[in-house]
């Protein structure tokens, strides 16, 4: 057992879950970067390690439950609990398609990834998770699922509005959100979507005005808001759902 703060990322291996990861570490966490590549994997919590931080690569395919069952394995055996997951693990295939031309077995991918993942992860965290004093669970959102963004025609980042999987996907990740943080009102565990900004990574075509390291930072300080069933803004506040 460890006096250390322990938190798991999944998909950090690059980008803005590689930059939360750093930050985490920079702080005195014990990060465990999730991966589903484990060349990949290794190669990025090596670099990290490189730094002086305590960094673990732990395989993990959200899609894949033998690999989520064996990392709560290891997490239980290794330190008996966990501290902070963030569920950050995100897909996109909607480019160039119109909503209406989406194939099907596309759209089933990102919900495999975006949606069921984030709960396959969540449950099998959960049992690490009540042994925390002050459990915390980040789903890494987007304000492209709020319905607040898809009904406003003014919006300036309406060209994103008809990003059928995604943004769906973050609008079930919204849900999933409250419902999660409802069920756990009554426990030391906090559940909050965040978001990291709109940053420049391979999910978007390295279009966003932040980069991964502003949105890694942004996550590292949502995780310590004393809240719990919010939208949590890069900017600070909220999101309006």
């Amino acid at each position: 057992m460890t006096n250390q703060h322990i938190a798991l990322i999944t998909g950090a291996n690059k980008g803005v879950g590689y930059a939360t990861a750093r930050e985490l570490a920079r702080t005195g966490h014990v990060v465990l970067l999730g991966a589903r590549n484990h060349e990949r994997g290794t190669e990025a919590a090596a670099s990290l390690s490189g730094e002086g931080l305590d960094v673990r690569f732990v395989p993990l395919d959200v899609t894949d439950l033998a690999t989520i069952e064996a990392a709560a394995a290891y997490i239980d055996a290794e330190f008996g609990r966990l501290d902070i997951l963030v569920n950050n693990a995100a897909i996109t295939h909607d480019r160039p398609h119109k909503p209406s031309e989406l194939p099907v077995a596309a759209l089933r991918k990102v919900y495999e990834t975006n949606v069921l993942g984030v709960v396959a992860v969540t449950n099998a965290m959960l049992p690490l998770l009540r042994r925390s004093q002050a459990g915390r669970i980040a789903n890494v959102s987007s304000g492209l699922g709020t319905f607040a963004f898809l009904t406003d025609a003014d919006s300036p980042f309406r060209e994103y509005g008809q990003l059928l999987g995604y943004n769906s996907s973050k609008a079930a990740l919204n849900a999933i959100t409250l419902i999660y943080a409802a069920e756990l009102a009554d426990t030391r565990i906090s559940v909050n979507a965040v978001s990291p900004g709109f940053c420049a990574t391979d999910l978007n075509g390295h279009r966003g005005v932040l980069s991964a390291a502003e949105g890694g930072a942004n996550i590292a300080r949502q995780l310590t808001e004393p809240v719990t069933g919010a939208f949590l803004s890069e900017t600070g506040g909220t999101v309006p759902w």
